[in-house]
């Protein structure tokens, strides 16, 4: 950052993230793999517990909250090699559920490997930890979740139009709060697949996959233990079409199979997958669109895991140069699993419907401002966790890279 844009910052953020930035500055010119950067955001929230009309005994429903963060970026090639990261730390406050306040994390770094021109790959690890959303467990305590992440995978060129390919990743994720450590568990996803390389850039492929998920504390209802530990199985169509100049369709969907360890009566099978178009009619627009069915896991104290179908619509307008709008509407369908010993009379499923409008002003290139504005909408049933509830929100936000 330019000497003359420290004296506007320090006026925009805090006198900590301020001085942070005058010293990041000094030394931001000695090397062009780090790169620091620093950001400030403020957010207003008409329902954070997400609760429903006629939920009590939490005071307000409102509250405002106030974020700072300070990181690094990295990126370092060495000879075919590329060595990419961040990390970054965060301080969230709470005016009126102080209780809430934590201390965030995020980590990532990232080592895309090449050996000849005919094999790549990527071997790298993540750590996340933050507030778990309060969508699916209504509580005024804090509840941090703590992701970490690790992956290798790789590409092979066995013809010129022709690649093998095969991965692994393995997920842990962690619950602060008694109550919640039901979904401690830990996700492997093994896979392998071929692709054909088109010479437009389109990839049309095959793959197979083997997921295993285990949670570390059986649950418990009416006397029942439950092991939610499972399997599950794919085979999916993997292609990325470039159809046009103005146009790409990515496809990642097929068949799955997902068996229970216990109470096999679970078990189900189906279609499994998501599709994604891009489409860019004119120069300034771009419009963007997904469609999914798949299995996902569900952070109640009921129910571990839902089937759900949804879809998506995005477009982003290019104003001019330093500014940029989005806005965007999702609705999904939920339909949770059946749970043994608990009837759930009726359509145990949910819908959420959700909309953001935002706008970007980036006045130079190291430096944005952002606000975005938000409204969800749930029609749930409260006899699987899943209650009503609407919620709307505003945000804004400034960040500073060097």
């Amino acid at each position: 950052m330019m000497l003359s844009n420290k004296s506007c910052l320090s006026r925009l953020l805090p006198i900590p993230l301020a001085t942070l930035l005058c010293c990041a500055a000094a030394h931001a010119e000695i090397s062009d793999t780090i790169h620091p950067f620093v950001a400030v955001g403020y957010t207003y929230d008409d329902n954070l517990l997400r609760l429903s009309d006629g939920d009590v005994g939490y005071g307000q429903r409102s509250d405002r909250s106030t974020q700072t963060q300070a990181g690094i970026l990295f990126d370092r090639p060495i000879s075919q090699q590329r060595i990419t990261g961040h990390a970054k730390v965060s301080r969230v406050t709470f005016d009126y559920f102080d209780q809430l306040d934590y201390n965030g994390k995020d980590f990532a770094a990232d080592w895309a490997w090449r050996v000849t021109s005919r094999a790549r790959g990527n071997i790298g690890a993540t750590y996340n930890q933050t507030l778990t959303p309060f969508s699916d467990f209504h509580s005024n305590e804090r509840n941090l979740r703590t992701q970490r992440s690790q992956y290798v995978n790789g590409a092979f060129l066995i013809f010129p139009s022709w690649q093998v390919r095969g991965a692994f990743t393995r997920n842990k994720f962690d619950y602060e709060l008694p109550q919640q450590r039901a979904n401690n568990r830990q996700e492997d996803m093994s896979e392998v697949g071929t692709d054909y390389l088109a010479a437009s850039g389109s990839r049309f492929g095959i793959v197979a996959r083997h997921l295993k998920g285990a949670y570390q504390y059986p649950r418990r209802i009416n006397g029942v233990v439950i092991d939610d530990g499972y399997t599950q199985d794919e085979l999916k169509a993997n292609v990325f079409w470039l159809v046009s100049d103005i146009t790409q369709v990515q496809l990642l969907a097929g068949y799955a199979k997902r068996k229970h360890d216990f109470f096999q009566y679970r078990d189900s099978s189906g279609a499994d997958g998501r599709i994604s178009v891009k489409w860019a009619p004119f120069k300034k627009v771009r419009f963007n669109a997904d469609v999914w069915r798949n299995f996902a896991a569900v952070e109640s104290t009921l129910v571990t895991n839902s089937l759900n179908r949804g879809a998506s619509l995005g477009a982003t307008w290019d104003v001019s140069a330093k500014v940029q709008a989005n806005a965007s509407i999702r609705r999904e369908k939920r339909q949770f699993e059946e749970t043994p010993g608990v009837v759930f009379p009726g359509d145990a499923s949910d819908r959420v419907t959700g909309s953001t409008v935002g706008v970007t002003w980036a006045p130079k290139t190291s430096i944005q401002v952002s606000a975005t504005a938000f409204n969800d909408r749930r029609n749930g049933n409260p006899l699987v966790g899943s209650r009503d509830y609407r919620a709307s929100g505003a945000s804004i936000n400034i960040s500073a890279q060097f």
